[in-house]
């Protein structure tokens, strides 16, 4: 599925990923959530190509290219990304508002006014909007994705638990057991002849489906992590990372440059090789973006020490 809600982005970049504490881990822990920032980044890398794809190809391009098969089945990715991080974000942001001290009726007020702002935005413009003529209710219904943000929220107070702290790569490696696990346990339960509805649509509504996805969920988690702690996403500059952490602002720029009126290519004439040109150019443009907005933050932090 190549259509992201607009209220997908907001409810997951508003999160900061990144908290100060006082304490002398403070460099473990941002290195630590590295791994939301780069799973943001992965999510924004496999939504540039879907949409680029999606708008700039041409219906012959689409049919003789199995690009476009392969495009698809990466965008089926960001939208349950995002909802599980936001998730996980508002688990990690709440507990530390409670570590700080922070009343429990104090946080439900800045959580709820928060969300409720990020979710009024939303309606604004959201479901396809970017895509057709009008929102489609269909592409985005509150169940079962609203599920992806439940089960981001459950991950992320386990990783605030004192177990994970004190066992944090046993932590995670437990989760992506536990991914390998549910996918497995979707491929039986799609297998079994019981049904829990009369009508069974995989694809859409059945929860067999959503315990697949879920799984690949806790996975990805998983690789990302190990990536991010053993592998070489933090050795140097990342630009997944990047993109990971001004995830909203490239994505609202990055639409209007692919389906809106700024369109960098022709709509629906292009070749698979000159719409691959125009997703590298978006990418490199979006990730200058980035930098452009953290290099600012970070002067005008500076400006007024």
């Amino acid at each position: 599925m190549c259509e992201i809600s607009d209220l997908t982005f907001l409810l997951c970049g508003n999160l900061p990923t990144v908290y100060h504490s006082q304490s002398r881990d403070v460099t473990a822990k941002m290195k630590r959530l590295a791994y939301i920032d780069w799973m943001r980044g992965l999510a924004c890398v496999l939504m540039f190509q879907t949409h680029c794809y999606d708008s700039w190809m041409s219906p012959e391009a689409k049919k003789s290219s199995s690009l476009t098969g392969w495009s698809k089945l990466g965008g089926t990715l960001p939208a349950p990304l995002f909802i599980f991080l936001a998730g996980v974000s508002f688990a990690l942001v709440t507990e530390k508002l409670r570590e700080k001290g922070i009343e429990r009726n104090t946080i439900a007020k800045q959580t709820i006014l928060r969300g409720a702002e990020v979710f009024g935005m939303g309606l604004s413009y959201i479901n396809g909007v970017h895509i057709f003529d009008q929102p489609q209710p269909w592409l985005f219904p509150l169940f079962p994705w609203l599920a992806f943000a439940f089960a981001g929220l459950a991950v992320g107070f386990f990783l605030f638990s004192d177990f994970a702290r004190r066992q944090e790569a046993l932590a995670f490696a437990t989760l992506g057991g536990a991914g390998i696990l549910a996918i497995l346990l979707s491929v039986v339960f799609d297998s079994s002849p019981m049904r829990l509805y009369a009508v069974y649509d995989y694809w859409h509504s059945s929860p067999n489906f959503l315990l697949m996805r879920c799984g690949i969920l806790l996975t990805i988690l998983f690789l990302v992590y190990a990536w991010c702690r053993w592998g070489l996403a933090q050795k140097g500059f990342s630009p997944i990372i990047q993109l990971g952490n001004t995830s909203l602002l490239v994505y609202w720029v990055h639409i209007e440059f692919v389906y809106g009126r700024f369109s960098i290519l022709p709509k629906g004439q292009c070749s698979a090789l000159t719409a691959t040109a125009g997703l590298i150019t978006i990418f490199l443009a979006m990730l200058g973006l980035s930098l452009t907005r953290t290099t600012w933050k970070k002067w005008r932090v500076r400006a007024s020490q």
